[in-house]
C-alpha cells in the first residue's frame, strides 16, 4: 500500500511539473508575441515620423499657386506671366542644376523644372544670413537650382513646374516642405530628365 501511495504522489508531482513547464512555455510565447508587436508598432511609427520629416518637418504647405503651362521647345527669349517663371515654353537646352551667384537664363532654368527640378530664387539684396542659409540648404541636393533674381516681389520665391510659393525669407519652413513635395513630384512633365550636361557652371 505504501508503495502504491508513493507512486501516486510521484505521478501527481510529475503531472504538476509538466503543467508548470507548459505554463512557462505559454508565458514565454505571449511575451515574444508582445515583443514582436511592440517592434512592429515602433517601426510603423518611425516610418510615419520619417515621412512627416521628409515632407518638411510637418510644416503646413499653404500659399502654393498653381498655373497651367504650355510646354514647347523654342528658340530665343520667352515672356513669362510669372516672376520668376514656373513653367511654360523654354529653351531646348537645360541649365546644369546647382547653386549660382548670378542670374541665370529663364528659358534654360524652366527646362530644369520640366525635368523635375525646383528653382529657389532670391532678391540680390537678400541679407547675408539668409543667403548663407539658402546656400547650405541647396548644397549637395540634386534637381535643385538656386540663383538671384532681380525684381522678385518678395525676398524668396520657390518654383516647380506649374507650382510656385512666395516666402518671406530663408527661415520659412514651407521652403523645405515645398522642395520635398514638388521636386520630382507628380506635376513633373519629364521626371528624371537630365540635370547635368546642359549649360551653366554652378558653384555647387
Amino acid at each position: 500500500m505504501a508503495d502504491a501511495g508513493r507512486a501516486r504522489r510521484e505521478a501527481r508531482a510529475k503531472v504538476e511539473q509538466l503543467r508548470r513547464q507548459e505554463a512557462l512555455r505559454q508565458r514565454r510565447r505571449r511575451l515574444a508575441f508582445i515583443g514582436v508587436g511592440v517592434l512592429l508598432v515602433a517601426g510603423v511609427g518611425a516610418g510615419i515620423t520619417g515621412a512627416i520629416r521628409e515632407r518638411g518637418s510637418g510644416a503646413s504647405l499653404t500659399g502654393v499657386q498653381s498655373f497651367p503651362e504650355e510646354r514647347n521647345h523654342v528658340q530665343g527669349p520667352v515672356t513669362y506671366p510669372q516672376t520668376p517663371p514656373a513653367g511654360g515654353n523654354h529653351s531646348p537646352i537645360w541649365l546644369n542644376c546647382g547653386i549660382y551667384t548670378s542670374p541665370v537664363p529663364n528659358e534654360n532654368a524652366v527646362h530644369d523644372l520640366e525635368h523635375g527640378a525646383v528653382w529657389i530664387t532670391y532678391r540680390p539684396d537678400l541679407p547675408k544670413g539668409d543667403l548663407a542659409r539658402l546656400t547650405e540648404f541647396a548644397t549637395g541636393q540634386r534637381y535643385l537650382d538656386l540663383s538671384p533674381f532681380p525684381g522678385l516681389p518678395v525676398p524668396v520665391v520657390v518654383s516647380a513646374w506649374g507650382k510656385q510659393l512666395r516666402l518671406s525669407g530663408a527661415a520659412d519652413p514651407r521652403l523645405e516642405a515645398f522642395v520635398n513635395k514638388y521636386k520630382q513630384g507628380p506635376q513633373t512633365p519629364e521626371p528624371g530628365g537630365p540635370c547635368t550636361g546642359g549649360i551653366g557652371t554652378p558653384k555647387g
